[in-house]
């Protein structure tokens, strides 16, 4: 025999032998990094490495599927400057307070004739109304603990996809690509809105089925500082990154009105977006701002803070005022 070549033979089973065990070990790691969470990102229409945990595991911020609504009769905790998402519609008006949301996120509503995706990510700042049915089949949302450009991204109960909140656009899974559609809300003062509608609204009610203390929020002074607590994909200085900011896209164009800017100006604001006539009021005590149609319409324009809205539309128009 020769001894070379049965030695020369050794050495290569021996390095296939540790390729083959290496290869072994790779493949869960790899398969691994395609999940997170438990949620498979191998068809995400976004780079998996920019979908970051957020902290909590998947349900560790529970989404409301239940929701219990009260008349606003004074029993509640809220005072007059606390911030309500409020919706309209069908003859009723419902309002969701951002200290609950603070909390939950998510709430899936069941009305008489329809459903209600009601999003808020402290984070970004963004409350987002949605209709929750999609291809004609109703879904149920929950909060993945997975954030996307520092915003939530939700899951839905029945294919367990993915879905970017300021997106609106589902991003990994088998809906992936896949809108909601986006239902117009305020943000408005409890008082100011129990102005507005008197006491035949609902709000939502404290009893949600958690212990949470709603009248203290779990992010502190977040709002006010500067510090983002996770990376976004584009920056932009031109504001404070916690500037409050209404924006809106049509026809491929998206606009913003920062608030600052807003408060320059006096009255209601007429302006364009993508051909379209729209109005902006501007309500300072929330601070809030609406966005409105040739006719008067409530438009789905998104409240956020600036640095959320850019990261999304680094193309976006900036109104200024003169």
């Amino acid at each position: 025999m020769d001894t070379s070549s049965y030695n020369l033979g050794r050495v290569w089973n021996r390095r296939l032998s540790w390729w083959f065990g290496l290869c072994l070990l790779l493949v869960p790691v790899a398969s691994l990094a395609q999940k997170k969470n438990g949620f498979d990102l191998e068809s995400a229409l976004i780079p998996p490495e920019q979908i970051l945990r957020g902290g909590p595991p998947r349900d560790g911020i529970p989404a409301i599927r239940e929701p219990r609504f009260e008349r606003p009769d004074g029993t509640q905790p809220w005072q007059a400057g606390d911030l309500m998402l409020t919706w309209d519609g069908d003859g009723e008006s419902r309002a969701f307070p951002i200290g609950i949301l603070n909390w939950h996120e998510i709430v899936n509503v069941r009305l008489a004739d329809r459903s209600l995706l009601i999003s808020f990510c402290p984070l970004c700042g963004t409350g987002i109304g949605f209709d929750p049915v999609v291809d004609g089949r109703e879904l149920t949302f929950g909060v993945s603990g997975l954030l996307y450009n520092s915003d939530l991204l939700m899951y839905d109960h029945q294919t367990e996809s993915l879905w970017s909140q300021i997106e609106g656009r589902a991003v990994s899974g088998p809906l992936a690509g896949k809108s909601l559609e986006r239902v117009p809300v305020r943000h408005e003062l409890w008082r100011k809105w129990r102005d507005r509608v008197g006491d035949w609204a609902l709000v939502l009610s404290t009893d949600t089925g958690y212990h949470r203390d709603y009248r203290q929020s779990p992010y502190g002074n977040y709002g006010q500082s500067e510090r983002l607590y996770f990376p976004v994909t584009r920056t932009s200085r031109k504001f404070h990154p916690k500037t409050w900011v209404l924006g809106w896209s049509h026809n491929g164009e998206a606009k913003v009105w920062p608030f600052p800017e807003l408060a320059k100006h006096q009255g209601v604001l007429e302006d364009r977006v993508g051909g379209k006539p729209v109005t902006v009021h501007y309500d300072p005590d929330a601070p809030s701002a609406e966005l409105r149609d040739e006719d008067g319409a409530l438009l789905p324009a998104t409240r956020a803070f600036w640095f959320a809205w850019y990261t999304f539309h680094p193309d976006t128009l900036i109104f200024e005022s003169n």
